[in-house]
């Protein structure tokens, strides 16, 4: 297997993500369950808490109790540091080759197999994955070009070295402040050297989809003026020269991920408003179910089908549920209480719903598939 990076190195300067046991279910029969807890930090619970007072609306067993229940932890972790756990796994390897600076270009594909450009050569092979994000050229090949429609919300990230803040500030678990029109996300990566902060907002004017793009912490302080105290001081610990922001679009599920031998996987074929904190978690997921179908052995265009038809249903069900879970957390007045009062028992059934899922069972997942078309 030949796997083609465009950027010159395998990281990413990226943020915070959240690992949930339906995904580590997969990377720890992977093997890599020591190389995970060695850079990740296991929180303790998530918590969703009001906007002005701070008080706790709702808590959810994120840690010990939680992988007895599901047999696998949850994690938070740096983009970076994943990309370097999983690079450092396929490079030891043999039957995987990893191409760095081999922006892929030129597909085409026959009766007999797919062709690429990728780094100045070109290769051969039996079938394509395009795993290349929400802007991905393996998806304008075979669909055409996309029209995302802006969701009127803006993301702002930022990295704060816990040393910054006084002891027991930031509490170990994730912490999701909700208010009208915003809500503020926190958890420590990095074994707690880092606390991750993510601060989304209503408000138009900004309309550009790029993790990389660096925004004015003062705009920053703007948009969450009369928010908790909490929340002002990450905002004046994050560093005013890494303070990113990216505008949030929709996608709507796909009909379709691939044609012949050529298939899509992860947010190039489901991008995802991170409302759930599941887009890394539906590409790992994905990558396990393709490898089964694959190694079913069979025709290859239609193991890719069947993969195709396995995950499609879920993952158009996380996308509706992350669409929802951004009006939700934006509530205002009367309708913000009433969510207060009864978001426990919502989100308990959600969860077991999620964290359950075997992705290499594809009994299990046919089974899933059925029940999440009803859905």
């Amino acid at each position: 297997m030949r796997v083609f990076e465009a950027a010159p190195a395998f990281g990413e300067i990226g943020a915070g993500i959240q690992l949930s046991p339906n995904c580590n279910r997969v990377l720890h029969r992977l093997g890599l369950a020591e190389a995970l807890e060695a850079v990740a930090f296991l929180p303790v619970a998530g918590q969703m808490r009001d906007w002005s007072s701070g008080e706790t609306i709702y808590e959810n067993e994120l840690g010990e109790g939680l992988r007895r229940r599901y047999g696998y932890p949850y994690y938070h972790i740096h983009r970076a540091d994943l990309i370097g756990v999983l690079a450092k796994a396929a490079a030891a390897e043999p039957r995987i080759a990893l191409y760095a600076g081999a922006e892929v270009g030129g597909i085409g594909q026959s009766a007999g197999g797919v062709s690429v450009a990728a780094g100045g050569a070109r290769y051969r092979g039996r079938a394509l994955v395009g795993a290349d994000g929400i802007h991905s050229a393996v998806r304008a090949f075979l669909f055409g070009p996309e029209s995302p429609a802006f969701t009127g919300t803006v993301a702002w990230r930022g990295l704060v070295p816990a040393s910054r803040l006084p002891e027991g500030f930031v509490r170990p678990v994730s912490s999701n402040w909700l208010g009208p029109g915003g809500h503020v996300v926190h958890y420590y990566v990095r074994r707690g050297d880092l606390v991750n902060c993510v601060c989304v907002v209503e408000k138009q004017g900004w309309e550009r989809e790029s993790w990389t793009e660096r925004g004015d912490r003062g705009e920053l302080r703007r948009d969450f003026a009369g928010w908790h105290d909490g929340i002002q001081r990450l905002i004046d610990a994050m560093d005013p020269d890494a303070c990113y922001k990216w505008a949030l679009f929709d996608r709507p599920p796909m009909p379709r991920w691939g044609r012949d031998r050529v298939t899509l996987l992860g947010d190039a074929c489901h991008a995802t408003l991170p409302f759930m904190a599941q887009g890394a978690a539906m590409a790992i997921e994905d990558g396990a179910v393709l490898a089964g179908c694959l190694a079913a052995g069979g025709d290859t265009a239609a193991s890719l089908k069947r993969y195709e038809d396995l995950r499609r249903a879920r993952t158009a069900r996380i996308q509706t549920g992350s669409r929802r879970n951004a009006e939700l957390f934006h509530m205002r007045g009367e309708a913000a209480a009433e969510r207060n009062r009864t978001l426990g028992a919502s989100r308990s059934r959600t969860l077991d719903w999620l964290y359950r899922y075997d992705a290499f069972d594809l009994e299990a997942a046919a089974a899933a598939a059925a029940s999440d078309g009803d859905a």
